[in-house]
C-alpha cells in the first residue's frame, strides 16, 4: 500500500501532466476484448436481456426487471445470484448463462440477463425481449468517475478535466456511448425492444414498472406492482446496497455508495464544470450526427442540467 502510495500517484500525475496518459488512450484500444461474451448462445423466450451501457442504471433495471418476473418476490443475496452476465470480466461473478434455474423457478417463466454491450455484439432473436436503457452522457460520466475511484484507482485516479477526455478515447473500457444508444435506438420501434432513458425512468417509476411489465406481457395486480416499485425505489436498494455490490476489489475499495451512489439526474456539476459538461454535450451530440442517428439529444439530456 505505501509503494502504492509513494509511486503510482506520482507516475499518474506526471502522465497525467505531461499528455502521456491521454496520448496512450488516443492510441490505445479498450478492455473489452478481455470482457466475457456470449458465444454460440442462441436467446429463447424466457430471456429478458437488460442492455444497458456502464454507470446508466443496470442495477436498477435489472431490479425492476427481476421483480416484475417474479411478481414482486424476488429474493436473492446478490443480484447476480439470479442474474446472468455474460460479458462481465470474470464469468465467475454471475450465475452462468446455461443455468436455467432462474427462468424454471420464476412464476412467468421468465429470467434476467445484464450486458452492458451493442446490441450488434449480442445475439438476437425476436422471440427473446431487449430493453435498452440509456442516461445523459455527463450524469455517466461523473457516476463511472465516482465508481472507478472508489473501485480501483484510488489515489492514482486521474483529474475529472482527464477523465471527460478518456472517455472520449478507443480506450474506454465499454466503447463509445453514441454507439451503444444508436444500437438500441435503431431498433425502438420492433416489438421485442423497449427503449428508455434513464431520466424518463427517474420520472415516473410506477409508470416505468407498467410499462415494462407491459413490454414483458406481465400483469401485475395492484399488490404485486406497489412490492416491485417499492423493491425498486432508491431508498430500498440503498438500504440493501449489498445485494448489488462488486465486492472489495482492493485495498482502498470503497464499498458504500459505489453501487447505489446518488441515483440522480441533471447533477453533474457536483464534478464537472460548465466548459466540461459542454465539451461533452458537444462532443456527443457531434458523435450522433456523423453516425446519423436521429435521437433527440438536447431534448432528453440538455434540459437536465444547463451548464450552470
Amino acid at each position: 500500500m505505501a509503494l502504492l502510495y509513494g509511486l503510482g500517484v506520482p507516475a499518474m500525475k506526471l502522465m497525467e501532466k505531461s499528455g502521456l496518459f491521454l496520448r496512450g488512450a488516443a492510441k490505445g484500444r479498450g478492455r473489452r476484448e478481455r470482457f466475457g461474451h456470449f458465444g454460440d448462445y442462441q436467446p429463447t423466450a424466457h430471456d429478458v436481456f437488460a442492455c444497458v451501457y456502464f454507470k446508466s442504471g443496470t442495477n436498477w433495471l435489472m431490479q425492476i426487471a427481476t421483480q416484475i418476473t417474479k411478481r414482486g418476490r424476488a429474493e436473492f443475496e446478490h443480484i447476480h445470484e439470479v442474474v446472468p452476465w455474460p460479458d462481465a470480466p470474470d464469468p465467475r461473478y454471475a450465475v452462468p448463462l446455461s443455468d436455467e434455474t432462474g427462468w424454471k423457478n420464476s412464476p412467468t417463466g421468465l429470467r434476467v440477463i445484464k450486458t452492458h454491450r451493442r446490441l450488434d455484439e449480442i445475439p438476437f432473436q425476436p422471440q427473446a425481449r431487449y430493453i435498452g436503457v440509456v442516461r445523459d452522457p455527463k450524469d455517466v460520466c461523473v457516476s463511472s468517475y465516482h465508481f472507478v475511484r472508489d473501485l480501483g484507482f484510488g489515489p492514482m485516479m486521474p483529474s475529472a478535466e482527464t477523465w471527460v477526455e478518456f472517455s472520449f478515447t478507443p480506450a474506454f473500457p465499454f466503447g463509445k456511448w453514441s454507439d451503444h444508444l444508436y444500437s438500441y435506438w435503431q431498433v425502438r420501434n420492433r416489438e421485442n425492444v423497449l427503449f428508455m432513458t434513464y431520466e424518463e425512468m427517474k420520472r415516473d417509476l410506477p409508470g416505468t414498472v407498467t410499462r415494462i411489465a407491459e413490454f414483458l406481457k406481465i400483469d401485475l395486480n395492484p399488490e404485486e406492482h406497489a412490492e416491485v416499485v417499492r423493491k425498486s425505489s432508491f431508498s430500498y436498494m440503498k438500504e440493501n446496497e449489498h445485494k448489488f455490490d462488486t465486492g472489495m476489489i482492493t485495498p482502498w475499495s470503497k464499498p458504500e455508495g459505489r453501487i447505489v451512489r446518488r441515483g440522480e439526474t441533471g447533477k453533474s456539476n457536483e464534478l464537472l464544470t460548465p466548459a466540461q459538461q459542454k465539451r461533452i454535450d458537444d462532443h456527443w451530440r457531434a458523435e450522433l450526427e456523423r453516425i446519423g442517428c436521429e435521437f433527440p439529444y438536447d431534448e432528453a439530456f440538455l434540459a437536465t442540467n444547463e451548464h450552470k
